[in-house]
């Protein structure tokens, strides 16, 4: 694991291609919306991709409007938003890591089961070698409590999709009820899980009313604003 070469995605030189994996509920959606905003502010032309073939609930396509406002080009999967979730994704979800000229951010499906539509892209991502393939925990979830827990989930993904993974993601929260307390705690054993898997911990994940208070006790905070539920 960690093969790849990792910058940090707050880096002044981001990889290409960021890719968001992790368990269930853990958070992906939020942040891809969140980083492909982010680059898009620091001048760099950006595609956002909705890799998620699992769940039907938090949708990048949820943003599309703010997105493509700000100059973000959207690739969701067909059926967003619809009732229909099967695993099929657009065919021009291969430019994402075949554009050379675009950076790209990847909202992978949860566990394992989501992962499998990542190894198609396999092939590209790994000749490029400018990725970063970061795994986003989050302790307030049912399964994945201890980082332990993460650790095994990390590895059902990577041999999944057979990309290594980069660095670790602290999304340690409660939605509206998170407090600094809970990002801290969910900061501590990241470290942990950090320390298991032989990654960096790149960032941790806070939401904006309590991302200035977090940023005072935890090292490289980004703020996120919540996006809204499909």
């Amino acid at each position: 694991m960690g093969t790849a070469p990792v910058s940090g995605p707050l880096s002044p030189d981001p990889r290409r291609v960021t890719l968001l994996a992790g368990h269930y509920g853990s958070g992906k959606t939020n942040i891809a919306v969140n980083y492909a905003e982010y680059l898009s502010r620091r001048g760099l032309p950006v595609s956002i991709g909705d890799l998620d073939v699992v769940n039907p609930y938090f949708r990048t396509k949820d943003s599309e409007d703010e997105l493509r406002a700000a100059g973000i080009e959207v690739i969701s999967l067909p059926f967003a938003n619809s009732s229909v979730d099967l695993p099929s994704l657009p065919a021009e979800a291969y430019r994402l890591v075949q554009d050379q000229s675009r950076y790209a951010v990847l909202d992978i499906g949860g566990d394992d089961r989501g992962a499998y539509a990542l190894g198609r892209y396999r092939q590209y991502i790994l000749e490029e070698q400018n990725f970063e393939m970061l795994f986003v925990a989050n302790f307030m979830r049912p399964l994945t409590r201890e980082p332990e827990e993460a650790m095994e989930v990390l590895m059902e993904i990577e041999e999944a999709c057979r990309i290594p993974f980069t660095g670790i993601v602290n999304n340690t929260n409660l939605a509206e009820e998170t407090l600094v307390g809970t990002v801290q705690s969910g900061y501590e054993k990241s470290k942990v899980l950090a320390d298991l898997a032989g990654l960096p911990l790149v960032m941790t994940t806070v939401y904006e009313k309590i991302s200035e208070e977090a940023a005072k006790s935890i090292p490289d905070v980004f703020t996120l604003k919540l996006q809204k539920k499909y």
